[in-house]
Order: structure tokens, then sequence, then C-alpha cells
């Protein structure tokens, strides 16, 4: 696991909770992915886990999505693929779960960070959650985490977030295009939904639960190969000079 961040798991009353942190506005290096897909399917396994809560730590932004410092360290093809996998994993990983998953969104959601909080079963967010797709202003593109933005919000809502990359689109906005089931003023009211919510889902049949998850994501079967394909294709851009020199720009400015 990343030194500089960390994921942390507790179960308490069938709830498993899977926390994520990195310093840099909660991004997700490599390492961090893949402990928090192994997370996730633990959980989904552990019959003692009758729903999952994920989130992050702080109270600015539920996550910037990839790392840029891992980023521009990419210099091959399959070094690129492997990273880009790492949401492929992630999405995949809550979509084959046999438990519902409830994201708890207390800020700003950046690329991979909409794609999280779209692939979640049902997500509570802050007012102030925001969210921007904005791998095409960096010269790659939404492509891992299209599918699962594209089933939750819909093909143009979608489109709309993808093309127009810089642009922020307001908690009200998500909400609207049914990215968030709700949306809260204060920490304390959206950690009392989530919880009330867990505890509920705690309570329920877990075979009913794990029977209607498979209808929810009926038509998805294939994500194993086609979100890994997805990571190729970013995996190829990340490696040009227009990638590499617009990455670079962005962390002058971040």
């Amino acid at each position: 696991m990343n030194e500089a961040g960390k994921v942390i798991c507790k179960l308490e009353l069938g709830i498993g909770t899977i926390s994520f942190y990195h310093p840099h506005s909660n991004s997700l290096p490599g390492d961090l992915l893949r402990k928090l897909a192994e997370e996730i399917s633990n959980f989904g396994n552990n019959p003692a886990v009758k729903v999952i809560v994920l989130r992050s730590e702080g109270e600015q932004t539920f996550c910037a999505g990839a790392s840029f410092d891992e980023l521009i360290s990419l210099k091959d093809f399959e070094t690129g693929k492997e990273f880009f996998s790492g949401f492929a994993h992630v999405i995949n990983a809550i979509r084959t779960a046999p438990k519902f998953i409830i994201a708890r969104v207390q800020g700003k959601a950046v690329g991979g960070g909409v794609g999280i909080a779209c692939a979640a079963d049902y997500t509570i967010a802050m007012d102030t959650a925001a969210v921007k797709l904005s791998e095409l202003a960096v010269g790659i593109g939404p492509f891992v985490v299209g599918p699962a933005v594209e089933r939750k919000i819909g093909k143009a809502a979608f489109t709309s977030l993808a093309i127009n990359a810089t642009t922020w689109r307001d908690a009200n906005w998500a909400k609207n295009v049914g990215m968030y089931a709700d949306v809260h003023a204060t920490i304390a009211n959206l950690d009392e939904a989530v919880n009330s919510l867990a505890q509920k889902l705690a309570a329920s049949n877990p075979d009913a639960m794990a029977e209607l998850k498979k209808i929810a994501w009926k038509g998805t079967e294939n994500w194993d190969t086609l979100l890994i394909e997805r990571a190729g294709i970013s995996g190829q851009l990340v490696l040009s000079e227009f990638t590499i020199n617009a990455i670079q720009q962005f962390k002058k400015k971040s």
C-alpha cells in the first residue's frame, strides 16, 4: 500500500465500511486502486457483511481520480494499461460483489472518482459534491469509467460530461441525472442518511438483495473484458506527447 495513502476497513453490525485516503485530494495511485478492489471483493465474499459503505476521508474532495504523479511516470503501453486497469478492477469489484454498495460522497469527484460514485449501487452526496470528467482535457478520455457513468446517468448526460471536460456540474445536476440518489446540506445529515440506509439494508434478506443486484447489473457481464480493453486505449493515449504536456500543465496549476 502507498505510504502516503491508505485503505481502512471496518465491520460493525453487518455493515462493512471501506475508507480510502490520499493526501493529494484522495487521488488514487495504482497500489491504492488494487487495495480498494481487493477489499471490496473481500467484503463481498464475507458472509458477515450484509451491506458495504464506500467512502473517503476528509471533507473537501471525495476523489480526484487518477494520480497525476503516476500518470506522468508511465513509460510504456503495458504499465499504462495496468494502471488504468486499476479503475477497471474497482468498478468490477463493485459490480460483482453480491452486496449493495452505498457510496458516501462528501465532496468533489473528478474522473475516476465520478466512475466510482456511479458504479456504487446507491450514492448519497453533499450539496458541494460537484463532478467533472476531466480526462479529455489531458488528452485521454473517460474510457474505463465510461460504461459505469453511462449506465447510471444515460448516454446523453455522459457524453455532455465527457465532452465538456473542464466544466464542473453541481450536485443538483448530478442528482437530476440520477448519479446521486440524495443530496444533503451538512456532513451530519449526510452521515445520518448513509447510516440509516445501511442499517435498514443490514437487516434485510441478503439473498433477496443479491438477486436484486444481479437484476440491476444485467447486461454488464462482459465488463471483465470490456473495461480492460478500455484501459488499453487510455494506456496508449497517456504515452502521447499531447497528454504528457497537458498533464504537466495541470500539475503546474495544482
